[in-house]
């Protein structure tokens, strides 16, 4: 069973004080009233969410917008800018994008208006987040957690880019040339995945 106080205590901006008086309105609700009720408005979220990314790190900020999502079902398959439920907003090259998850382990990110997707802004929002692998599949971009590695061999394609065979089978072309990357990636076969840390830029075909 639902601890609906509980919630609302952790996510909901509610402190000690409310508690009488939430369990008084919440006794009058639905389920999904009480969902409804104790979480945040946007502005909330995306406030707290700065914060940690700023103070503490991009996978604290989203851990902490995964946390909330699991606890208030804030999974959406069909994100769009009306905004039915929370999700973070995200300026991209200048444009209006969100970002929310569709379940656990796969996050999306959404335009406000229809916008071309290119290996630039993938890789803009590879370095906005570098714990997560960023793709398109479908005309639409997701974003899933790095997992672990172990490189069996790596060359020297160019003077500037690396290719590392891993023991799962992928390839890892990296360096810090994004347009070398990109022209370099299309030799192989697979759909790519960008990340970006420590300012160098990877492409992983899978």
């Amino acid at each position: 069973m639902t601890d609906y106080l509980a919630l609302a205590l952790k996510y909901g901006g509610f402190t000690s004080l409310d508690v009488r008086y939430l369990d008084n309105q919440l006794k009058k609700m639905t389920d999904q009233q009480k969902l409804d009720y104790i979480t945040p408005p946007p502005s909330v979220i995306n406030a707290y969410f700065a914060e940690l990314y700023q103070k503490k790190s991009p996978e604290a900020a989203t851990t902490y917008f995964l946390e909330l999502t699991q606890s208030l079902k804030l999974f959406n398959t069909t994100p769009s800018f009306t905004e039915e439920k929370p999700f973070i907003r995200l300026n991209l090259s200048g444009k209006s994008y969100g970002f929310c998850y569709e379940h656990p382990k796969l996050a999306r990110i959404f335009p406000e208006c229809s916008e071309q997707i290119t290996s630039d802004l993938l890789f803009e929002i590879a370095q906005i987040f570098p714990h997560y692998l960023v793709f398109e599949e479908s005309d639409k971009i997701y974003m899933q957690d790095c997992v672990p590695e172990k490189v069996v061999s790596t060359e020297n394609v160019t003077n500037l880019t690396e290719l590392q065979k891993l023991e799962d089978g992928r390839l890892k072309l990296l360096g810090y040339n994004q347009e070398e990357l990109v022209e370099l990636s299309q030799a192989y076969n697979g759909r790519p995945y960008y990340r970006s840390e420590n300012r160098t830029a990877m492409i992983y075909m899978a």
